[in-house]
């Protein structure tokens, strides 16, 4: 009775896995460095209906600093901000992104914050002036951070058309996000970056 919607399902299934591929990206900066915690995600009506809310998400206080410095949710998540040091902390954005203020806490505030917009959010510490972060609002599930060698690869990419999109917490204040077209087959795809607004 049920052997019919079973193998529809399974078929489905199959089919995505087989029309998907990997996309690996290498990003440097102007001087042909490359660029670690670098971020870059696919975007296109088809992922942004598959976009689901990242679960955990966190940025800490340690040390007086923020941990990751850099962060990737995406629209509607959630995240934590536990302090972790001895000193109370009054983290912020002004950001058109966010605003929002926890103001002067210790450990674990009692409610996380909601990222309903996607952009760049920074993030300060209104007692410590040298604290600083990032969290980038997206609207997709492809996305992710380079690692030190400036590489990435976003796995089980749906074969399509595409805006590939990359950023860096060197843009200045205010500076749009990179973008270009791409391609994506049911094979391995590579893409190479050049992050022209990065600084050193």
């Amino acid at each position: 009775m049920y052997l019919r919607p079973l193998l529809v399902a399974c078929f489905a299934a199959g089919s995505l896995s087989v029309w998907a591929g990997n996309v690996q990206v290498q990003v440097n900066g102007p001087g042909g460095k490359p660029l670690a915690d670098a971020v870059v995600f696919l975007d296109s009506p088809a992922a942004k209906a598959q976009a689901r809310q990242t679960v955990g998400a966190e940025v800490a206080q340690a040390n007086r600093q923020f941990v990751p410095l850099v962060s990737v949710v995406t629209v509607g998540s959630q995240v934590l901000f536990p302090n972790q040091d001895t000193v109370r902390h009054h983290v912020y954005s002004f950001s058109p992104a966010k605003t929002f203020e926890l103001k002067l806490y210790s450990g674990k505030p009692s409610n996380p914050v909601l990222f309903d917009k996607p952009g760049v959010v920074i993030l300060g510490c209104n007692i410590h002036d040298n604290m600083a972060a990032w969290v980038l609002v997206v609207e997709t599930p492809y996305f992710g951070k380079t690692d030190a060698n400036g590489r990435l690869t976003l796995n089980a990419v749906p074969a399509g058309s595409y805006q590939l999109r990359s950023w860096h917490s060197s843009f200045a204040v205010g500076a749009p996000v990179q973008e270009q077209g791409l391609q994506v087959s049911n094979t391995e795809s590579s893409v190479a970056i050049t992050l022209a607004g990065a600084r050193p």
